[in-house]
């Protein structure tokens, strides 16, 4: 499977099977975290056989049931934090669905339970993301349309209406798809593009954007965008 396949292929999914995580799906997944931390200079931590992080009554509330892996999305306070946990993050989603697993990215229906992650004093975990094999592969959300959150046209590149395409695939809080893309043109022959985000009572528009940036980027099949 492909980045792009899994971009299409994944799904949130909040009910997963009381099965351990396959030993080298775990060490391929701490790799890439291992690697993904030192890039974005983050902390994300993978949590292995804990249930109880999903077993309080927020975790009822959100439908969750027979989670007892996750990933805790955490670093450095700083405020660009939660735009990395979400590019970076992502990255780890789709890997995690290209090893045969499911996952939900998780705002606030979780316990922080003491003892299972590390964090420093200047540190804070912004979100988790539930980890594991589904009890079904999740389903597809209604999304907005590419000209109702970019300008893509006849005058835009083929590359940009791809990466518009991946975004409005990516998983946003609540499906809330509050962002836009513009085509600003090149400079010195990198493309340019405006990245904006929309207002939202319920947050987490930060953390989306780096989410979609990441399908954005996979999506037009280019690693030298210059966002503006």
């Amino acid at each position: 499977m492909t980045l792009q396949e899994a971009i299409r292929a994944r799904h949130s999914v909040r009910a997963y099977k009381e099965q351990p995580l396959a030993e080298e799906a775990a060490v391929r997944l701490r790799e890439k975290m291992a690697e993904l931390n030192g890039q974005g200079r983050l902390h994300m931590q993978l949590i292995q056989n804990e249930p109880k992080a999903f077993q309080g009554t927020l975790a009822k509330y959100g439908r969750f049931r027979g989670v007892s892996n996750y990933m805790v999305m955490a670093g450095v306070k700083a405020d660009d934090l939660d735009e990395r946990l979400g590019y970076y993050g992502e990255q780890l989603v789709l890997l995690a669905q290209i090893l045969g697993l499911n996952t939900c990215w998780v705002g606030l229906t979780y316990s922080k339970i003491p003892g299972t992650f590390e964090l420093s004093q200047d540190e804070k975990i912004a979100c988790y993301i539930a980890l594991g094999y589904g009890e079904t592969q999740g389903s597809a959300h209604k999304t907005k349309t590419p000209d109702q959150v970019s300008n893509v046209g006849d005058d835009t590149p083929e590359w940009f209406k791809n990466g518009v395409e991946a975004a409005l695939l990516a998983p946003t809080a609540v499906n809330q798809q509050k962002f836009s893309f513009e085509y600003a043109g090149t400079s010195e022959g990198r493309p340019r593009v405006r990245a904006r985000k929309g207002f939202s009572m319920i947050g987490y528009t930060q953390l989306d954007m780096g989410i979609v940036k990441c399908h954005f980027e996979i999506g037009a099949g280019r690693n030298d965008i210059e966002w503006l």
